[in-house]
């Protein structure tokens, strides 16, 4: 199927940040009826959980909002640069092995920091809530919140 943009979110892992913004994005999507535009996917730039489903206190609280993290675990690979339109990274450790990745700055383009797109909050990163308590999987996904309607107001704006 072609889409008119195709996005994956990067964290470290794989099981917190990244699949909560795909999970966000989705309903986003879907609420607009746009499911056959836009396609989003979520990588971690480590392999260490790779296979696994998100972070189970993540979903908790996803599920709490109405969000269902249906994604499992899996590295980037230097073919997402080409399969997508937008590599989104949630912190800027993420930002920078992502780019270091792309040796020949090919995909410089693509490459985005999640918090570009954030309007309530000026932050620099959102952050990893995976060795903190509940407070910080609730704020990630109040951030992640802001940031996909950004990121899909940018998306629209684009056409």
């Amino acid at each position: 199927m072609d889409y008119m943009k195709k996005i994956l979110f990067i964290c470290m892992g794989n099981i917190c940040r990244s699949p909560s913004a795909e999970a966000v994005m989705q309903q986003i999507v879907k609420k607009n009826g746009m499911e056959k535009e836009i396609f989003c996917d979520s990588a971690g730039t480590i392999d260490y959980h790779a296979g696994h489903p998100a972070d189970e206190r993540m979903s908790e609280h996803a599920i709490l909002r109405g969000y269902e993290l249906k994604s499992v675990s899996r590295p980037f690979e230097n073919d997402d640069f080409k399969n997508f339109d937008l590599v989104i990274t949630m912190d800027e450790d993420n930002f920078q092995q992502i780019n270091w990745q792309d040796h020949s700055k090919k995909y410089a383009d693509k490459i985005r920091r999640m918090v570009d797109f954030c309007s309530i909050d000026q932050i620099k990163e959102i952050p990893d809530p995976y060795y903190g308590g509940e407070q910080g999987f609730e704020k990630v996904l109040d951030l992640l919140e802001d940031a996909c309607q950004g990121l899909f107001k940018y998306i629209i704006d684009q056409k």
